[in-house]
């Protein structure tokens, strides 16, 4: 029996990416760049690849999944060049040939990553195509726009390297081109990306509001993690949390690994389920914290010029956070259910009273009715009938 031949596509997907991370990776280190071991990119990059192979070889008429693949290797073959560059400029000079076409080749991945991923990703999630016909001409812009920068890019008269203060010359440089991130042309282009980004969530909101079934529970795992990403990132911003490279790399792994889930449809319908418990617990752990910061200032106020210190304050702002853990998660989790989910809410209700009618109740007409209007109002079927059986005499 043959293999699909996405399997193999995919494995030689993976194979480029992974020779393309090793090289980064060995290179970083002795680069003092040290990308390999905390730079926020490899997770990402590692998420972007595996959800781009699988769906390359599970439903490779996806172009998703081929977009993901492109990030990837993009990505891990542009870092490897650029450290590659690096190393046999900078920190062993002469030691490896070809590094100046490595140089080259890593100033010409930023604009088609970042075209890639905030435009068609967007614009083409989940089925790999346009929402219609008229979304056509944004892909070709989007393409002719992304080529057009590449192709500027390429013929940029000084390539620079991670090091700054570190430059060389373009042998195929232009000099009327100039530095496309810095000229009139590329800041036109830099423009059209930004209303190309700006079409193509327009596209995902117009796509969300049209979408019913197994398309909206996909774009639901999708706009979930563009959400959370994005808050996440805004609250780091303004409250600084604080965290590492790694920690940053792990919340941006979130979207291509829901987007594969999505396109895959691995519990695709968990997303409610999941979307439900991040609400909860999230105001839960809002709530135990104003708590929490309210009784230690308060029982500190209190007990200070007792104690001398804060510590019955910690202690017993600490027990009652504790104790309020568990009935404060329930109040929520049925706030919840009934404003968000109410059907949901409803049919568990519906359920529990007829459980409750169920002990009471003899009669096999008045239980064949009883059931058939449960089954209507918390699965609403098309039809239903029950079918009971004679009892043997």
């Amino acid at each position: 029996m043959t293999r699909p031949p996405g399997r193999w596509v995919a494995r030689a997907l993976m194979a480029v990416f992974g020779v393309g991370m090793t090289v980064a990776i060995s290179l970083g280190i002795p680069n003092r760049n040290l990308r390999g071991a905390n730079d926020f990119s490899l997770l990402p990059l590692g998420a972007f690849m595996i959800a781009g192979a699988l769906i390359v070889a599970r439903r490779p008429g996806n172009s998703v999944g081929w977009i993901f693949s492109a990030i990837g290797l993009l990505a891990a073959t542009g870092a490897a060049a650029s450290e590659y560059a690096e190393y046999a400029y900078v920190t062993r000079p002469g030691s490896l040939p070809g590094a100046l076409a490595a140089a080259w080749y890593a100033g010409l991945a930023w604009f088609p990553l970042l075209s890639l991923t905030l435009v068609f990703t967007v614009l083409l999630f989940p089925d790999g195509r346009p929402l219609s016909p008229r979304w056509r001409p944004v892909v070709w812009v989007g393409g002719i726009s992304t080529a057009a920068v590449t192709v500027l890019s390429s013929l940029n008269p000084t390539l620079r390297l991670q090091e700054e203060d570190f430059s060389l010359a373009n042998p195929i440089g232009v000099p009327a081109v100039g530095n496309v991130e810095e000229g009139a042309v590329g800041a036109a282009l830099l423009a059209v990306l930004l209303l190309l980004m700006v079409a193509a969530f327009l596209s995902l909101v117009l796509r969300f509001r049209r979408s019913r079934g197994d398309e909206r529970q996909q774009l639901k795992w999708f706009t979930y993690a563009g959400a959370l990403v994005v808050l996440l990132a805004l609250g780091d911003e303004l409250l600084d949390f604080g965290w590492s490279d790694f920690s940053f790399g792990v919340v941006v792994a979130l979207l291509p690994i829901s987007a594969g889930i999505a396109i895959l449809r691995h519990r695709l319908y968990d997303i409610d389920l999941v979307i439900n418990r991040t609400v909860v617990y999230g105001a839960l752990t809002v709530l135990l914290g104003l708590v929490y910061v309210g009784s230690v200032v308060a029982l500190g106020g209190l007990l200070r010029p007792v104690t001398g210190s804060n510590d019955l304050a910690v202690a017993g702002s600490t027990l009652a956070v504790a104790a309020l853990f568990s009935p404060a998660r329930r109040r929520i989790q049925a706030f919840v259910d009934r404003r968000f989910y109410r059907s949901r809410y409803d049919a568990a209700r519906t359920v529990e009273a007829f459980s409750a009618r169920l002990r009471d109740e003899v009669d096999l007409e008045t239980l064949r009715a009883d059931l058939t209007g449960v089954v209507r109002e918390t699965l609403q079927p098309a039809s239903v009938s029950v079918w009971l059986r004679e009892a043997r005499r």
